[in-house]
């Protein structure tokens, strides 16, 4: 069975750590409504994306 040589350090296994704290999910500003969208997506409110009217919604 496969046993570790030596024991990790602190600063080895605290690096290896730093990307598992959560962040905030970024929004922008959708030109077309102005409601918050996630970045390279479409606008769930209004249905455009880029300028171009991507999916139609019923209003």
């Amino acid at each position: 069975m496969a046993v570790p040589k030596r024991r990790k350090g602190r600063a080895k296994v605290n690096s290896r750590r730093s990307s598992h704290s959560i962040s905030a999910i970024k929004s922008q500003e959708c030109p077309q409504c102005h409601e918050p969208k996630l970045p390279h997506h479409v606008c769930s409110t209004c249905g455009y994306y880029d300028g171009k009217e991507i999916i139609e919604i019923e209003k």
